[in-house]
């Protein structure tokens, strides 16, 4: 038995690694970017590659890749059950909808006209957002009908730049402030707005469609879920200073009481529907303080989810501790390869 891991800094698979080392777990390195990948792979049970989705490269291949080796009776993680909806939100919502879980109001238009027309009786504030894009970027809230119009001219016009260099730099100052950025920090985000990501470069404006969501007020926070196998970890994030975003914001609370544990059962039992072993979710609430799924999405953020007190099990019941998810990725892999 052996796992196949392709190895990035600041990916989920330092802790892969470390954890293989520490357990005696078979594993071997291999490199996605050789044209020998498949053979590299030949004589592996398991394939794992936590890719990144704001990587030019990455993007170029990473599902197709997967997807092929999964065909072949490889396991691979993220399994393309996973992977071919991951950072993009249009195919997020046709999949939530399409199981009926409690999406939040999402409309996605195609057609300038039908864009347009779609603006009447449409209750302002609301959401725009691109397909891609983490951390609240490439998220707005578009205030009037005018402001949205002229987004919808943009879109269907010359279209939105993929990496909002202002948006992050302004992200970047407030976590500065915060004590969750460096100086270093703010003046990378400062650089990208004269010299763009290759990731912006490569693919370009993002126009031909226009996607909103109901905007609703009053939420100081959003809750994460995070589902891998029979269980479950949460964080509560704060909104930004001044804003209604809060993916990004730096700003968490780790206490399980201040997990709604309604949105851990739904988690769970979406996860078990769509057959995810690894996925999480955001939430928010509505006007009767019902939960309802932002997006989704596998890959989440390493030391940020470190602070988790404890994770629940599939019957709700509270373990106490602090754990790796990454680790349990692994074993999740191994059981995988005894069952097959």
């Amino acid at each position: 038995m052996k796992i196949a891991i392709y190895h990035r800094e600041g990916s989920f698979s330092n802790r892969w690694i470390t954890y293989c080392n520490k357990e005696g777990i078979d594993y071997k390195i291999v490199d996605v970017y050789q044209d020998n990948i498949i053979q590299q792979v030949s004589d592996c049970n398991a394939f794992m590659w936590h890719f990144n989705h704001i990587n030019e490269k990455d993007t170029l291949f990473a599902k197709q890749l997967l997807f092929a080796l999964e065909s072949a009776g490889k396991i691979v993680y993220p399994s393309i059950n996973l992977a071919w909806h991951f950072d993009d939100k249009l195919a997020q919502k046709y999949l939530l909808e399409a199981i009926d879980a409690p999406l939040i109001t999402s409309k996605i238009f195609y057609r300038k006209k039908d864009a347009l027309a779609g603006m009447k009786g449409m209750n302002f504030p609301i959401v725009f957002k691109q397909r891609g894009g983490a951390g609240s970027q490439n998220v707005k809230l578009i205030k009037s009908k005018s402001s949205a119009i002229r987004n919808i001219n943009k879109a269907f016009g010359k279209g939105f730049p993929q990496y909002n260099a202002r948006g992050v730099l302004k992200d970047r100052f407030q976590k500065y402030r915060n004590g969750d950025d460096t100086l270093l920090g703010v003046i990378k985000g400062a650089i990208r707005l004269i010299y763009p990501t290759k990731f912006s470069k490569l693919k370009g404006n993002e126009k031909g469609y226009i996607y909103f969501q109901k905007f609703i007020p009053n939420n100081v926070s959003d809750t994460r879920i995070i589902v891998i196998g029979n269980r479950a970890f949460g964080v509560k994030r704060m909104v930004r200073e001044n804003d209604f975003r809060a993916s990004g914001s730096g700003i968490k609370k780790y206490e399980k009481e201040e997990i709604d544990r309604r949105s851990i059962k739904i988690a769970f039992e979406i996860a078990e529907k769509l057959s995810f072993d690894c996925i999480g979710f955001d939430f928010v609430y509505d006007e009767n303080n019902t939960p309802l799924i932002v997006e989704m999405g596998y890959g989440f953020a390493i030391e940020f989810y470190d602070p988790c007190p404890g994770y629940w099990d599939k019957q709700l019941n509270w373990h106490d501790g602090f754990f790796i998810p990454q680790e349990w990725m692994i074993d999740d892999i191994i059981k995988k390869i005894i069952i097959t």
